[in-house]
């Protein structure tokens, strides 16, 4: 009676290998941008509650960005706007992470606040 193997071949072991460290190294290195996004976010947020004029608001951010410690966006990056008497702030960045080579991968990261 024969009894047929099953499994994974050596080969397929190393691909799979290959391909997990691949992603892992990717994610590593997306995680930290969209920790800043959020503290960008944040920020935003504070900042559109701390203030009436735009140079309030400018100035409420860039001392958050001194506290949270980012750098993708400063103050006069902010598109700042009233939408039913409440300030609205709006900013947008692009994030490039190097791969290999001539390899980048880009992300678009934007933001309002409510």
């Amino acid at each position: 009676m024969k009894h047929k193997q099953r499994g994974i071949t050596f080969i397929g072991i190393v691909f799979v290998g290959i391909v997990v460290g691949v992603v892992g190294v990717v994610a590593a290195q997306v995680a930290p941008t969209y920790m800043e996004y959020q503290s960008i976010m944040k920020a935003a947020q504070r900042a559109s509650e701390a203030g009436t004029t735009v140079g309030d608001i400018r100035s409420s951010f860039e001392k958050s960005k001194a506290v949270d410690y980012f750098e993708a966006i400063g103050g006069k990056d902010l598109e700042i706007s009233k939408v039913n008497d409440k300030v609205v702030v709006e900013f947008a960045y692009d994030k490039e992470i190097h791969l290999a080579g001539p390899a980048y991968l880009v992300i678009k990261y934007t933001g309002r606040t409510k």
